[in-house]
């Protein structure tokens, strides 16, 4: 039955495997042994960005293609909650409308993009959806009266969801029963069955086209494959998962504005995140966005007690001054990718196969 789950893509490798257990539990768990609404947030941003870095794993580790347009449909999705939640109300209907529309747009952009952008070289079609995501995001900032501008929507979502519903008056292990619980699980869900949507669709025989026009697209070509038609479809695939990650995100902040959802910022930490995990696995996306999500997170209060702890030593308290958060962020991310160049769970496999060459 995992198996099936997992399309017979296992983690190869039991430090992994581990590791993946860890962090599924700690998700699974977050709203009990971790209290307080930070950790709650952080997790769930942490859901939303598996989807997310996975989806763009899809595209940049299992296709090749280098696209700095994935947060447009990331705030396509997001925004189409938005608008329509806040012209519709607080409705089931507003929430199915908002993520059908935007599931649309993202189909017919990432198609036009594919058509008239997949054929260039590599780099120019990097610029291209650099330059549309440019657009769109002026676009969102501009268009006050669709978007909110630059204050963003503010809107509801149905009363299920939200933490003044409450399902019962008697917490469960000291944590209250309410919408934002459900909320929670609700994402923890949609996580779990787009990620395994994804892992099936790189597990099957399209899949594996697509990993063999990544190593050599001219070969591909040569045997019969229509390089143009695969990679399209692999970028509307991927437009369609990061269109839902962000009608996700939209869902649990009841909120969205162009630095939530469209920012570069975030494009570049999707990079990261991918690449820290391990570019073409897939579950890079949950150990890289776990990781990078909660060092964002907690590198500030960590390093705050560490200042505290150093007064006796003025220079290093300076040093570890929560202000410096970024160079101590930065730092970390050098030092993985220094050590694991193909990622953490490229890493791991890696040393598995060795031993068993051994």
């Amino acid at each position: 039955m995992m198996l099936r789950l997992l399309s017979n893509d296992l983690p190869r490798s039991r430090w992994l495997a581990a590791l993946l257990l860890v962090l599924v539990m700690a998700l699974l768990l977050t709203p009990f042994i971790f209290p307080g609404v930070k950790a709650l947030n952080v997790a769930a941003k942490v859901l939303v960005f598996v989807v997310l870095a996975a989806s763009f794993d899809l595209l940049l580790g299992y296709t090749g293609i280098v696209s700095f347009a994935h947060t447009l449909f990331f705030g396509i999705g997001a925004y189409g909650v938005a608008i329509a939640s806040t012209h519709l109300g607080p409705t089931w209907g507003a929430l199915g409308v908002g993520t059908a529309s935007a599931l649309v747009l993202s189909f017919v952009l990432a198609l036009a993009i594919g058509l008239f952008s997949l054929r260039v070289r590599a780099i120019f079609f990097a610029m291209i959806t650099l330059a549309v995501a440019s657009a769109f995001l002026t676009l969102a900032s501009q268009l006050h009266a669709y978007t909110g501008g630059e204050d963003g929507l503010t809107f509801k979502v149905p009363a299920v969801l939200t933490p003044a519903y409450e399902f019962s008056d008697s917490p469960l292990l000291g944590v209250s029963l309410d919408g934002r619980l459900l909320c929670y699980y609700g994402l923890l869900l949609a996580c779990v069955l787009l990620f395994l949507a994804m892992l099936r669709i790189v597990n099957s025989p399209f899949g594996r086209v697509l990993q063999a026009i990544r190593e050599n697209e001219f070969r591909a070509e040569a045997i019969g494959y229509r390089v143009v038609v695969y990679r399209t479809t692999s970028s509307i695939l991927s437009a369609l998962f990061a269109t839902l990650s962000g009608c996700m995100l939209a869902i649990w902040l009841r909120y969205n504005g162009p630095d939530t959802s469209l920012s570069f910022e975030i494009m570049m930490d999707v990079l990261l995140i991918v690449v820290i995990g391990g570019m073409g696995t897939l579950y890079g996306a949950i150990v890289g966005s776990a990781l990078f999500l909660v060092a964002q997170s907690y590198l500030q209060d960590l390093l705050r007690l560490g200042s505290e702890a150093a007064t006796n030593l003025p220079w290093l308290a300076a040093l570890l001054s929560p202000d410096r958060w970024l160079l101590w962020l930065g730092l970390l991310f050098v030092l993985s990718v220094y050590h694991f160049p193909t990622g953490i769970v490229g890493r791991l496999r890696s040393r598995r196969m060795d031993r068993q060459g051994a």
